[in-house]
């Protein structure tokens, strides 16, 4: 028996130092394919460098651009009491809220709402013009040669270089010829005007629309209006949609315009409105509802937050459209 035996000691022994000799040298491989992978360079070539100066102004970027919004989300939870008695970057006193939404929705008859749909009504006829004009003056100056070409192209770059403030009371005077000031035209009128807008649109169509599509649809026996709604708008989608974001945000936040237009308080757009309030606190009957422009500051905040959140995924889809080559 002890003879019959000892091969199969024996075989077992190879088999378990093997199985050692396995089993010491994972880690080791762990540890080396780690190690590649830490050093391992990008496809081009180039090392990646990692910069702590770097990484520290993009930390105090990010705290300098989510610092107003904190502000205004810890002190929208206050009362005009607290407001005024606690520290401005941390939360005190009674959680107000619901309550100074409320009372902001309904206050003065709630001409807060009233505010909010002119600024929406002057947001989406005027910004949403302004991109439609934008997207076909820009497509038209990119893909059509026209005598006086280079002309327009000087008029855009000098629209583009004046401030729309020096304008304002220019405007102020042409529109007072005509009657419209103190009406929504006066407002809307001059947001259909983006030569920003224009150029952009110029200079993105002439790579994101090859000659060689428009022709082979013209072969085809399609109009030029459908060529533009059904090919045309489609590659142009990610312009559009940063025209249309800029557009929004410069009509959302117009302030100067609307306060030498507008003397009626029912045509207020918000930013005009929540100043109006901010007021209330000066003079010989002051009547400070700073609890009440905090909130609606941040309620005015909100629309331009979920539009650009809904919109962005137009801004990857076209990356990743232009990310392929055939």
């Amino acid at each position: 028996m002890s003879t019959l035996q000892q091969p199969a000691a024996g075989a077992t022994a190879p088999a378990t130092v093997t199985e050692a000799t396995t089993t010491q040298r994972e880690p080791r491989e762990r540890a080396t394919r780690a190690s590649r992978l830490r050093t391992r360079k990008p496809v081009d070539g180039r090392k990646v460098k990692r910069s702590g100066l770097l990484t520290a102004v993009m930390v105090v970027f990010v705290v300098y651009s989510f610092a107003p919004l904190f502000y205004l989300l810890v002190n929208s939870t206050k009362t005009q009491a607290s407001l005024l008695s606690t520290f401005g970057l941390w939360f005190g006193g009674k959680f107000n809220l619901w309550q100074n939404i409320v009372d902001t929705l309904t206050y003065n008859d709630g001409i807060f709402v009233q505010w909010l749909g002119n600024t929406l009504l002057y947001v989406v006829v005027g910004a949403g013009g302004a991109t439609l004009l934008a997207t076909v003056a820009g497509y038209g100056m990119a893909k059509f040669q026209f005598v006086g070409r280079r002309a327009v192209f000087a008029v855009v770059l000098g629209a583009i270089a004046v401030p729309g403030t020096a304008l304002a009371v220019p405007t102020f005077l042409l529109f007072s010829q005509f009657g419209l000031t103190n009406t929504p035209w006066a407002i809307i009128l001059p947001s259909l005007i983006s030569p920003f807008g224009m150029y952009l649109i110029w200079t993105y169509a002439v790579d994101a629309i090859p000659a060689e599509l428009l022709e082979a649809a013209r072969m085809d026996g399609a109009g030029e209006f459908r060529i533009f709604f059904t090919i045309a708008l489609r590659l142009l989608a990610p312009g559009v949609v940063t025209v249309l974001l800029f557009a929004v945000v410069a009509t959302w936040n117009n302030y100067f315009l609307p306060l030498i237009m507008l003397s009626d308080p029912k045509w207020y757009p918000l930013t005009v409105g929540l100043n109006q309030w901010n007021a209330q606190a000066t003079g010989s009957g002051a009547q400070p509802i700073y609890n009440l422009v905090v909130t609606g500051s941040l309620l005015t905040i909100i629309p331009i937050v979920v539009a650009f959140l809904f919109l962005q995924r137009f801004w990857q889809s076209g990356l990743a459209a232009g990310s392929v080559k055939a």
